[in-house]
């Protein structure tokens, strides 16, 4: 692990694994940098692990290398890398099979990256619109059951009818 002079938390696997997707997604520094909004000599020394970055400064980079920032909160100590932070794993492994294909030019990489993140997003909008479903139906069914309660409530008091 690089030196760390500032005597902070070992900070040296954070910039390993960021300098690690930075090459998978065939980044320059200077190209990360700019897609996060930090500068290329904060970018390098991040990587060297001679700074840690925010939490802020780690959605930025995630964001721009297309990973979880989940996942850089726990690898940089923010959060506990408990089963249910990284809900991604399998996302990550995929870009990582995709980036580390030889037989693929970079377009054909980021064309296939751009059509599994498309589905990505295609299957979550209909996991939501199935969620938001079944919340509708819940709440229908609530709603059955109140008027069903009320014209009890409401024979209870009116006494029985005549015939």
């Amino acid at each position: 692990m690089p030196h760390n002079p500032l005597g902070a938390l070992p900070i040296g696997p954070l910039g390993e694994y960021i300098r690690e997707q930075r090459r998978s997604a065939q980044y320059s520094v200077r190209q990360l940098a700019q897609a996060a909004g930090v500068s290329n000599p904060y970018l390098s020394q991040i990587e060297r692990g001679l700074r840690k970055p925010s939490a802020e400064i780690l959605q930025q980079l995630a964001k721009a290398l297309r990973i979880s920032a989940e996942t850089l909160y726990v690898r940089a100590g923010l959060l506990d890398g408990g089963a249910d932070v990284d809900p991604d794993a399998a996302t990550e492994k995929v870009r990582a099979a995709v980036a580390d294909d030889p037989w693929l030019s970079a377009r054909q990489k980021r064309a296939l990256l751009d059509i599994y993140e498309a589905f990505r997003l295609e299957s979550a909008r209909d996991v939501a619109a199935r969620d938001a479903k079944n919340d509708e139906d819940i709440d229908g069914i609530e709603d059955i059951e109140d008027e069903d309660n009320r014209e009890i409530r409401g024979s209870a008091v009116a006494g029985p009818t005549e015939q």
